[in-house]
């Protein structure tokens, strides 16, 4: 029919625009998360946020007692065991998990970035953290052991990083909207929780957290979107890296 044409065009015209929104959006993340980040260092280089940093860690001890968390004691415990999501080891595994199952479903190019984003993303903690050397908060405080700097929390960062990356490969694999959402959502409240760990258990100054965030959200859109660069100019060549289909099922 005559009129098919102009239709496929407009259905052509909307998937296309849908794409580079998406694009524009991982730009826009990235640019908010390297400025909040800007913000956030100068700010604790001038001393000008310690004085919230303060009020945050005091707010959350019950009578004045730098050891005694607020609330119930199981939120400590609970606290605890979430903190560790975020933990180098814990993420070692997990991500070994996840990449040989990308290997095994021919995802080469997800389970290739989504390894260095983990690496990127412990070198952007160590040379930040080695570069601000922020003291950590009081001992008295600290509810977990701590090894090195403050700024930024690497356990925010690191989870951001691999929680969010994680959540959108697997929410490609969905074709329904509300999946997607409810997958990347997850991803989002781990990262979120295991940051918030971080300050309830006096390991980190809450704007440590906030600059975690900030670098971890900025690095992973950034690897979203040379996984959507190399895919479209890997597709045009046939290139071998780019994810296969999984095979059709007789």
């Amino acid at each position: 029919m005559p009129s098919s044409a102009p239709v496929r065009f407009f259905r052509r015209a909307l998937r296309i625009a849908r794409t580079e929104f998406i694009a524009l959006s991982a730009l826009l993340v990235i640019g908010l998360g390297v400025s909040i980040f800007a913000d956030l260092a100068e700010d604790m280089r001038e001393g000008d946020g310690h004085a919230f940093d303060q009020w945050v860690l005091t707010s959350l001890r019950q009578g004045g007692d730098p050891s005694d968390a607020w609330g119930p004691w199981w939120l400590s415990t609970a606290a605890n065991d979430l903190t560790a999501l975020g933990g180098i080891s814990v993420l070692g595994l997990f991500a070994t998990i996840a990449v040989i199952f990308l290997v095994i479903q021919r995802k080469r190019l997800s389970a290739v970035l989504l390894v260095l984003g983990l690496l990127g993303g412990v070198a952007l903690s160590e040379g930040l953290k080695a570069k601000f050397e922020r003291a950590r908060p009081p001992e008295a405080f600290q509810a977990v052991e701590t090894i090195n700097a403050s700024f930024p929390s690497g356990h925010a960062l690191l989870s951001t990083v691999f929680y969010l990356s994680l959540a959108v490969m697997l929410a490609r694999a969905f074709p329904s909207r509300r999946l997607k959402a409810y997958v990347i959502g997850a991803g989002v409240l781990i990262a979120v929780l295991v940051g918030l760990t971080r300050i309830y258990l006096g390991a980190h100054w809450a704007t440590d957290v906030f600059a975690g965030w900030s670098v971890g959200a900025a690095w992973a859109m950034a690897l979203w979107l040379v996984s959507y660069a190399v895919e479209r100019r890997q597709i045009v060549h046939h290139a071998t890296l780019v994810d296969e289909a999984e095979p059709a099922r007789a």
